[in-house]
């Protein structure tokens, strides 16, 4: 039986890798984010800002490194499998930014779905840029927006994850998922 994949996804800065690094040291495993890693490497070969420049080059590797993820996660033999965003936040993105993608963005976001996908809402007091975030907080609401429509565009059942600590949060999650 494949594992129960579950999203943490939001906007920037709202605090998804502190809940996935509180789940970590919990000893759960997590799927950390990947459009760091992309970017980082970017810069390595000379481009300081790939999404930016190239988005649909960014958001391919986005897409080849979270459909790996999930594929990954399929094979676990554990219950659960907890990943730093999913597949439709590609689309999210590319939407905000007003850029075309191929269909197969749409169908890997399709034939891919999730089992839970818990949302962390835009939060002025936590949110910080840093060098891979250039986003300021009103296009962090905006991105947030896009996330919402993109993933009920596939018929998830979102769930919120409330303003609260890093631990009540992550509680919180897995009182959800009976997981405590």
């Amino acid at each position: 039986m494949s594992p129960k994949k579950i999203v943490i996804t939001g906007g920037p800065g709202t605090g998804k890798s502190s809940i996935i690094n509180s789940l970590k040291s919990r000893g759960f495993l997590c799927y950390d984010e990947i459009s760091r890693e992309v970017t980082l490497q970017a810069r390595k070969d000379g481009i300081e800002q790939l999404f930016l420049t190239e988005p649909l080059l960014f958001s391919e590797k986005l897409l080849e490194g979270r459909l790996k993820q999930y594929n990954d996660a399929s094979k676990e033999t554990i219950s659960a499998v907890f990943l730093d965003r999913g597949i439709p936040d590609i689309l999210a993105y590319m939407d905000y930014i007003g850029d075309k993608y191929p269909q197969y963005f749409s169908d890997a976001s399709q034939n891919n779905s999730y089992d839970y996908v818990f949302v962390l809402a835009p939060w002025q007091e936590i949110f910080t840029s840093d060098s891979e975030r250039y986003e300021n907080f009103e296009q962090a609401i905006e991105i947030h927006h896009h996330l919402l429509k993109t993933y009920m565009k596939f018929g998830y059942q979102l769930i919120d994850v409330p303003f609260e600590t890093i631990e009540k949060r992550t509680d919180f999650i897995l009182e959800v998922l009976n997981l405590q």
